[in-house]
């Protein structure tokens, strides 16, 4: 997806994820009469209330009432409106799960839901506000897409995507400054197609999110330190999940790593792996993420390092699954 959204490097370190998400939706709404933005009395939290100072007459707040906020949005969407709602995503995908459920999916209705604060990017709140499970919900409502991006230059193009996607999105993005991953949007985003970032035949790390550029930063490090060639796969779409690049990486590589800020349970390790079991093809896999358990409290980074979702985590899962023997044959019944 072209756009040539660029900032220069001091203005971009100025910019929050979320930031990225409110100027992109400032410009659609300029060219785009339909859009209409709605906050939970979280506008400077989320960063939508960029779009109710450009455009005040266009822009609802309902108050703390997020559940309330989907019903809205979902009427204003079977109006004709393209209704943007954001609020923390541990309370767009638990305490709204049934309006998002039966108000947004059920009708299919032309709403965008951008969640902020996702994962333990607000580490710091508690587990209160961690949203280590909104994947799980989110992957498992009919209609509805989900996108994870990886740094602000990719949340421009998810934006841009939701608004062209005709039917509920669900994007999920960080509290605050993620590491760049992309300079400018020009790189080649799709719906529903994973991108490469680092070529490799020795093992693949599917990552999405925040741990897309940890993955990468792996990846270099293992080449120079060991030698070894590794593929990685920005996943930013969940769901449609890239099923080709997914069973590629499965033929080219025979181990894959999925990294996430998120429970191993429903998220995107479990995505691939349905992938890749409904293929019955086999290959050495392990799911890095939060194992089934409440995150601990503290800043973003050091939450990552504990979780082994950084890079040095990383790097230390692919040594191990390296040391796992393999028939390198045709015959994908006895690959470990």
């Amino acid at each position: 997806m072209g756009g040539g959204f660029v900032y220069t490097a001091v203005e971009s370190t100025a910019f929050s994820t979320a930031e990225y998400y409110g100027q992109t939706l400032c410009e659609l709404g300029a060219e785009h009469p339909e859009i209409v933005a709605l906050t939970a009395d979280l506008a400077s939290s989320t960063k939508i209330g960029m779009f109710g100072d450009k455009f005040p007459d266009r822009f609802f707040n309902v108050g703390i009432a997020e559940q309330n906020m989907f019903g809205v949005a979902a009427g204003m969407a079977r109006a004709g409106l393209v209704p943007f709602l954001s609020t923390f995503s541990v309370f767009a995908s638990l305490r709204s799960a049934d309006q998002l459920h039966t108000d947004i999916c059920y009708q299919n209705v032309n709403a965008k839901i951008i969640a902020t604060h996702s994962g333990t990017s607000f580490g710091q709140a508690g587990s209160t506000h961690h949203a280590i499970c909104d994947l799980a919900v989110a992957r498992a409502l009919p209609n509805l897409t989900v996108i994870c991006p990886a740094d602000g230059m990719e949340t421009v193009n998810a934006v841009k995507a939701a608004y062209e996607h005709k039917g509920p999105v669900y994007i999920r993005i960080n509290r605050g400054f993620d590491r760049t991953l992309y300079s400018n949007t020009d790189y080649g985003f799709e719906l529903g197609k994973a991108v490469e970032l680092h070529e490799g035949t020795d093992l693949t790390i599917i990552a999405c999110g925040s741990c897309a550029f940890q993955a990468l930063q792996a990846a270099m490090f293992l080449e120079n330190a060991d030698g070894l060639k590794i593929r990685v796969l920005d996943m930013h779409t969940i769901k449609p999940i890239d099923k080709e690049a997914i069973l590629k990486a499965v033929g080219d590589t025979r181990r894959i790593i999925t990294v996430e800020d998120h429970n191993v349970i429903g998220g995107l390790g479990s995505a691939v792996a349905e992938v890749i079991v409904e293929s019955g093809k086999g290959c050495a896999f392990k799911q890095l993420g939060i194992p089934d358990q409440f995150a601990p409290i503290g800043l973003h980074e050091d939450i990552m390092s504990i979780l082994g979702i950084d890079s040095n985590g990383i790097i230390e899962a692919v040594r191990e699954v390296m040391g796992k023997d393999f028939e390198l044959d045709d015959n994908w019944d006895d690959e470990v």
